[in-house]
């Protein structure tokens, strides 16, 4: 492990994980202030597109909703370890790594707000619910959003560096 200060590591990049919890705490708090909860009360944006105020205690797709509130405390677990992962990673990864740190910053932010859901409500706010027809995706919201992104950005960015030749990588 390399030995970086915080301004040469991907801890620079903490900011946006700052950000996306500040944006994701913002957005669902307008939902929860404004909208009515339940289908009755979406609001249709778009043909494929409802804003719609929904309460998982679940996990993704609704994994475990029903388990009977030990799940709050296994997925608060979970994103608490997984975001100390991560910020150790960022610690040891140069801060000219942007893909690798954006996608750590990424999935942090949005661990965090659903992690501050969890605790403060016993469930995470929902609201985006995108369809065809009669066929809803599970609704999500934007810390969801950015885990998604950031899991794609280092599953994109260990593809690139595996086909750097050794020397470029190092």
């Amino acid at each position: 492990m390399k030995d970086l200060t915080a301004k040469q590591s991907g801890l620079r990049w903490l900011w946006l994980a700052l950000l996306v919890f500040v944006l994701d705490i913002g957005s669902k708090l307008l939902v929860m202030n404004t909208m009515g909860y339940g289908w009755s009360n979406r609001i249709e944006v778009l043909p494929f597109f409802n804003l719609l105020y929904v309460h998982n205690y679940g996990a993704a797709f609704s994994f475990l909703s029903d388990a009977g509130g030990w799940q709050r405390w296994f997925f608060a677990a979970i994103a608490l370890g997984v975001s100390g992962m991560l910020v150790y990673w960022m610690r040891s990864t140069p801060a000219s790594h942007r893909i690798l740190n954006v996608a750590y910053a990424l999935v942090i932010g949005g661990a965090i707000g659903n992690l501050f859901d969890r605790l403060v409500h016993g469930y995470v706010v929902d609201f985006l619910d995108f369809f065809i027809g009669n066929n809803h995706w599970p609704a999500f919201n934007l810390a969801d959003t950015a885990i998604v992104i950031g899991a794609v950005l280092i599953v994109l960015e260990s593809i690139i560096a595996s086909k750097k030749p050794q020397a470029e990588a190092e």
